[in-house]
């Protein structure tokens, strides 16, 4: 069985209220996707892409993330996530473990244990909240949305005996506002 890391990283990043996408922001001293983009790849997981769309994050995807882009990312996540699917579908993997581009403090140690998971839909929690990432099992693929602003959560609330909830270590940050950079960096 094989998994692939994804980085959602398509957004237009609306919220944020900055003269630059926030995901090319810094962030600790780098841009802010760069945090998720090595967290991904320091799990070790069979093959890890990246999800662009608004902004070209092609050049912050350190190796071996590869750079999938979503012509689609202003008509919401869930085109992104079809994105994923589909590529790793058409590269053999049996799951995807999703997390996204503006979340710099989930930890790679979150990322191995959502990943090692044998549930159709692994969420990684932190102090009992749900958070990224989440493993979603080949076989829920066809189940989620392929247009709209929610990814896997709309699966989560309607097929909730199919979801398993993983405690993790780390933090489930989104960075959405300069507010949020300015007190997490």
């Amino acid at each position: 069985m094989t998994t692939a890391a994804v980085i959602l990283a398509a957004g237009g990043s609306s919220r944020f209220g900055g003269d630059v996408n926030k995901l090319v922001a810094h962030f600790r001293g780098r841009p802010l996707v760069s945090w998720a983009i090595d967290h991904a790849a320091e799990a070790g997981l069979d093959d890890l892409i990246v999800v662009m769309g608004a902004v070209d994050v092609a050049a912050l995807a350190s190796s071996p993330a590869r750079v999938v882009p979503n012509d689609a990312w202003s008509q919401g996540q869930a085109t992104s996530l079809q994105v994923a699917i589909g590529w790793a579908a058409d590269n053999g993997h049996d799951a995807i473990v999703v997390g996204l581009g503006d979340q710099p403090l989930v930890e790679p140690s979150a990322w191995r244990v959502v990943a090692a998971s044998t549930a159709s839909i692994a969420v990684a929690t932190y102090g009992g909240r749900r958070g990224h990432p989440v493993r979603l099992a080949r076989e829920v693929w066809p189940l989620l949305p392929a247009s709209g602003d929610e990814g896997a959560r709309v699966l989560m609330r309607e097929r909730p005996e199919l979801v398993v909830e993983v405690a993790c270590e780390g933090e489930t940050v989104d960075i959405d506002t300069l507010e949020d950079l300015s007190e997490w960096s």
